[in-house]
């Protein structure tokens, strides 16, 4: 089964990175860009095959690990 686990900062967060890919897009001539945040995306491979004890891990880990819940949200998609 595979799933993706999407973590983004929480908005009201500052995002420098965000920030630095915004300015860095302007400056290679990309019109129109309002406002870059960025995030990190993880891609999972598990050998369970039922989907909600699936999500559920994965819900426990990206409590746990993956994401700083103080400062990030994270979406977690069951894809196959």
């Amino acid at each position: 089964m595979k799933a993706r686990v999407t973590v983004t900062l929480k908005s009201g967060i500052l995002d420098p990175q965000g920030k630095a890919i915004e300015g860095a897009l302007k400056s290679l001539g990309v019109d129109g860009v309002a406002s870059v945040r960025q995030g990190k995306v993880f891609d999972i491979e598990l050998a369970d095959t039922d989907k909600a004890k699936a999500e559920a891990a994965l819900k426990a880990a990206a409590d746990k690990l993956l994401a700083n819940t103080v400062i990030e949200n994270y979406r977690v998609e069951v894809l196959s």
